[in-house]
């Protein structure tokens, strides 16, 4: 989460979970003297009988009333209500969960989950645990997804080994200890296509690279010099596209490198190991 919205909730993220119940209220001891809760006092007339509100039913008894919050609310009350609780915030979307009651907020690639009032709220995983799915996970990867045709490979640095078949795009900074760890696992992967986003985060150096290694006569042979064997690019000169891959890396809400997009459009933050990568690779293509 960002600092931004982090520092705004800061004061409600200690509510963590509505699972408890649609209220929570702590109560004291009764004085000394009074009657337990629940217990007339003596002389007091009897309480009427307790309506009893339940989601299940009784074949002697009428229906039950239902209450509940998903009824009564709809996506756009809710970003009222937490617009109206955390002012300036950019909601990117509000949407329901399987869970009755409990609404996903996206602010930019973050999720949060609120009730229909914005009570309370709450940061983490949405189990499902029948499935034993992580519902959070899997939306966030759903959200992180691109079209791989979409990213501009005209600008990327392309390599190809084998037959090519297998396609990833990664941003990458020339001075990213993982990028490089990266390029040695890619060496033992075959029939692959590697499009180099040029990504340069970590440091001034990392500009100055990229621009030379963009600017090479050779641009593959010049990057795989440089991040398998060491050897510093020379100086070049030329118009880079590094403000255009920059600017859609942080459209694409890419925080760190190597950012690895597939085929599918599916994305991994980090360097995979070799196993893990063959896998990946075998299940989208």
């Amino acid at each position: 989460m960002n600092f931004r919205l982090a520092g705004k909730l800061a004061a409600v993220l200690m509510c963590t979970s509505l699972l408890a119940g649609a209220a929570l209220a702590q109560q004291g001891a009764p004085a000394a003297g009074a009657p337990a809760a629940g217990v007339p006092a003596a002389g007091a007339p009897a309480a009427p009988e307790a309506k009893v509100l339940s989601t299940e039913g009784n074949a002697a008894a009428a229906p039950a009333a239902t209450l509940s919050t998903k009824t009564q609310a709809s996506p756009e009350s809710v970003r009222q209500a937490f617009d109206g609780r955390f002012p300036g915030l950019d909601i990117a979307a509000v949407k329901p969960t399987p869970f009755p009651g409990l609404y996903e907020v996206q602010i930019g690639m973050d999720l949060v989950y609120v009730d229909a009032d914005v009570n309370y709220i709450m940061q983490g995983s949405l189990i499902d645990a029948q499935t034993r799915r992580d519902l959070t996970a899997q939306r966030l990867e759903d959200l992180s997804k691109v079209a791989f045709s979409d990213l501009p490979l005209d600008l990327a640095i392309k390599q190809v080994k084998g037959d090519g078949s297998r396609k990833i795009a990664v941003f990458e900074d020339p001075n990213c200890g993982y990028c490089k760890r990266l390029h040695q696992t890619l060496k033992d992967v075959d029939n692959i296509t590697v499009y180099t986003l040029l990504f340069p985060i970590l440091s001034a150096d990392s500009t100055v690279k990229a621009r030379n290694i963009w600017c090479a006569k050779d641009q593959a042979a010049t990057w795989r010099a440089w991040m398998l064997d060491g050897k510093v690019p020379p100086e070049a000169n030329c118009e880079a596209p590094l403000e255009t891959i920059l600017a859609l890396g942080r459209k694409m809400m890419v925080r760190g490198t190597p950012n690895i997009v597939f085929a599918d459009g599916s994305r991994v933050n980090g360097a995979l190991p070799l196993d893990a990568l063959q896998e990946k690779l075998d299940a989208v293509h």
